[in-house]
């Protein structure tokens, strides 16, 4: 298990994330970072941790978190 499922409830994001998550990812969720944890928790997700970010890959996406904050930067469709 690797540290981002270890310290998944430390996940957050800013107002701003929010939105660019929404906006990059066409969804609709009140809760964005309920469904990224999802995403991230997925048996069929791709975990990677690349300098300071942590990319998680799935369902045609990639979410990307900060490594030391668990803040969610972003997520782009793919």
């Amino acid at each position: 298990m690797n540290d981002l499922i270890k310290n998944i409830d430390k996940l957050h994001t800013t107002e701003m994330g929010i939105e660019r998550i929404k906006r990059n990812l066409s969804i609709e969720t009140a809760d964005v970072v309920s469904w990224c944890k999802e995403k991230i928790l997925n048996k069929d997700t791709l975990i990677e941790r690349l300098g300071k970010n942590w990319y998680a890959t799935v369902d045609n996406c990639k979410i990307t978190v900060n490594a030391h904050s668990y803040t969610i930067i972003t997520a782009h469709k793919i």
